[in-house]
């Protein structure tokens, strides 16, 4: 119906990137963003890299994989269209041991298959020809590999939001979720906000949101603290772009990488470190309702015992600059501990399956009128705009 109220729960770039979908697209209707914090982008999407991905890592047809090539491409015009900053950096993927090239074989397939533009594999002397200061056996060049302000863009598509008729309400926590008479009722502090159709977007709280909703336990979000270093400026311009290592196929984490930022600092991380509260940004940070829920999920011992060296590989980094740098300096000696000091650091919002699998793909559940994101991490923000137009394709479908 013309006339809905539309309600998504949730301002990250995800949640307002549908508001500004359905905005153009449902012109009639009545759109609100519910947002708990003072702003809007608080969370994932104001602590990434800024790293618009090109589709190398995912797995050919996956809904990650569709729609990180077409939310790139989105992305890039919208950056043009609102002047926001858009650099396309490139990116190199290093191979610095005899198994790390064997992956890089298998990553060059998928990146292939995913259409990443421009991709081309280079030898030891060509890594230097891309990136004069990297070390390696052999590598990938992305040379659209992006990067932007992920906080800009957010921000660009709340106003489009407001534009269209719509509203971005902040400091609404909701805190239950009823279904009656046809339409979705959210409370928070004596407030009460009724809606037609609801998309919940909670990132770091999807799970416990889609659950007032009346969704499934599972997947159960586990949180991963994300800690980078900033180089120090003498040393910024050893590196042009991105370098990133060939990742592990078994986890969902990219491993430490230089980025560069588009106020032209370069950082060194993230890392990924268990985090012991959803919002735990620092390591003093601790949630013992949030420990409960990670501690009561199956899946957690599941996931800890196949992957506890992996964990405490983590955790001696988080703790020792020495170690975590050292790791670093495989791709680019001459950036090392002396050169960098500790800046922020973000939570990834990790699905877990209740038998220990990380959750890879894109997650989206649908309850009657509500749909559910359950598991929307990187590259989420690069497919923001292809995420809305999925979304919003499928919100009038029967089930």
């Amino acid at each position: 119906m013309a006339d809905e109220t539309i309600g998504i729960v949730g301002a990250g770039i995800v949640g307002l990137a549908i508001g500004r979908e359905l905005g153009l697209r449902r012109p009639g209707s009545r759109i609100v963003v519910l947002e708990k914090e003072s702003g809007v982008a608080r969370h994932q999407t104001g602590h990434n890299s800024g790293v618009v991905h090109a589709g190398i890592y995912y797995e050919p047809g996956s809904l990650k994989a569709r729609l990180c090539t077409r939310g790139r491409d989105l992305l890039r015009e919208y950056c043009a269209e609102k002047r926001l900053p858009y650099e396309e950096c490139g990116k190199l993927v290093v191979a610095v041991t005899a198994d790390d090239t064997a992956r890089m074989e298998a990553l060059a397939a998928r990146a292939e298959a995913n259409g990443v533009p421009g991709l081309r594999r280079v030898g030891a002397a060509e890594i230097r020809d891309v990136e004069p200061f990297a070390a390696g056996l052999a590598a990938l060049h992305s040379p659209r590999t992006a990067i932007t302000d992920f906080v800009g863009v957010a921000e660009a598509f709340a106003a489009d939001v407001v534009a269209a008729g719509g509203e971005v309400r902040t400091g609404f926590h909701v805190t239950g979720i009823g279904r009656e008479r046809g339409k979705v009722t959210l409370t928070s502090a004596g407030d009460a906000v009724r809606v037609d159709r609801l998309v919940v977007c909670a990132g770091l709280h999807s799970d416990v949101v889609s659950e007032l909703a009346g969704d499934t336990v599972g997947p159960r979000i586990v949180p991963f603290r994300g800690e980078y270093m900033f180089v120090a400026p003498e040393k910024r311009d050893l590196v042009r772009g991105l370098i990133y290592p060939v990742p592990d196929p078994r986890y969902p984490f990219l491993g430490v990488h230089f980025t560069r930022r588009v106020s032209g600092e370069l950082e060194v991380g993230p890392n990924a470190v268990l985090a012991f509260a959803r919002e735990g940004y620092g390591r003093s940070v601790v949630s013992a309702r949030d420990l409960r829920a990670i501690a009561g999920w199956p899946g957690f011992w599941r996931m800890a015992r196949r992957h506890w060296r992996m964990g405490v590989r983590e955790m001696y980094g988080s703790f020792s600059a020495t170690a975590y740098m050292a790791a670093a300096q495989r791709y680019v000696p001459d950036i090392g501990v002396d050169d960098v000091a500790k800046a922020g650091a973000g939570v990834r919002a990790q699905a877990l399956d209740a038998d220990g699998a990380l959750v890879d793909d894109f997650r989206i559940h649908r309850i009657g009128p509500i749909t559910a994101i359950r598991n929307a991490p990187s590259p989420a923000a690069t497919s923001s705009m292809a995420i809305a137009e999925h979304v919003v394709s499928t919100l009038w479908e029967r089930i």
